[in-house]
């Protein structure tokens, strides 16, 4: 596997690969990989001929009071899990390279409408600053598809909405939610919980589960909403917000819709702020 971290050298790789008629998949990460991530690699792999993956730990999709200065940088461990996992290349580009006049004064990418609820509600900017580097990667790496993990499910939808409103080349695959054996969703922020908040951690993906299994018997979705959100707080998680949407656009359903839908939780538990869905089909 190459690593490259200027953008002539990125382009030389793919221009290589495009003369002989090669099609390029793509994997956007922030790097501190781990089996998630490695999965989408996989997918990439079944549907292009060449994988490119990117680590870069982007500054502004992160707020003030958020962590990106203890975010893990795992650069060397990242490049020996992409190779083992059959990348061909990996562009790691620092932040002068992505941002050449500087974060504060790059052009801004906005999506509207889908991003003003629940992550984007609770983190102002966030999807402005992931929209940016997606795009800016996008253009720089010019990939067939790229692959998204459905974990972040409100990020799979508004770079999608972006990719067909502004109409990018690029086919947006997404990727199923990996899991550990008693159900808590693969995170690189999992590694910042304690071995008793640990344990308590997969009440989320039962919440969600409980979510369904009340939503099918007919409940309404803001009582099947309340009930969860009072859950999580008995075990001790502080919500965000437990919220049941549209898949399609994240607004809320009508009366008595049933098809469709999504359940989305974003809760603290201890310092760690951790993020799951469930379709409800």
């Amino acid at each position: 596997m190459q690593t490259v971290q200027d953008v002539p050298a990125l382009r030389a790789a793919i221009r290589g690969w495009r003369t002989q008629g090669q099609t390029v998949g793509f994997v956007p990460t922030m790097g501190n990989l781990h089996a998630g991530h490695q999965s989408l690699i996989k997918l990439a792999r079944a549907r292009a001929e060449r994988v490119v993956a990117s680590v870069f730990v982007n500054p502004t999709q992160f707020g003030p009071n958020e962590d990106y200065d203890r975010y893990p940088r795992t650069l060397v461990q990242d490049q020996a899990a992409l190779a083992e996992h059959d990348c061909d290349l990996l562009f790691a580009p620092d932040v002068a390279t992505m941002y050449p006049f500087g974060p504060e004064h790059s052009v801004s990418v906005r999506v509207p409408q889908i991003t003003d609820t629940l992550e984007g509600a609770h983190r102002p900017g966030h999807f402005d600053g992931m929209a940016t580097v997606v795009c800016k990667l996008f253009n720089l790496v010019q990939p067939d598809l790229a692959v998204f993990g459905q974990k972040d499910f409100q990020q799979l939808k508004v770079v999608e909405r972006m990719v067909r409103d502004l109409g990018l080349p690029v086919k947006v695959v997404a990727a199923p939610i990996l899991r550990a054996d008693d159900g808590l969703a693969l995170s690189s922020r999992n590694q910042y919980l304690g071995a008793e908040e640990r344990a308590r951690a997969p009440l989320i993906h039962d919440t969600l589960q409980k979510m369904r299994e009340l939503l099918a018997q007919g409940h309404p979705w803001q009582a099947v909403e309340q009930t969860a959100a009072a859950r999580l707080e008995r075990a001790g998680f502080v919500p965000d917000y437990v919220a049941i949407r549209r898949a399609e656009d994240l607004a809320e359903p009508a009366e008595g819709e049933r098809e469709g839908l999504v359940a989305l939780v974003a809760a603290r538990l201890g310092g760690t702020r951790l993020i799951d869905n469930l379709r409800l089909d």
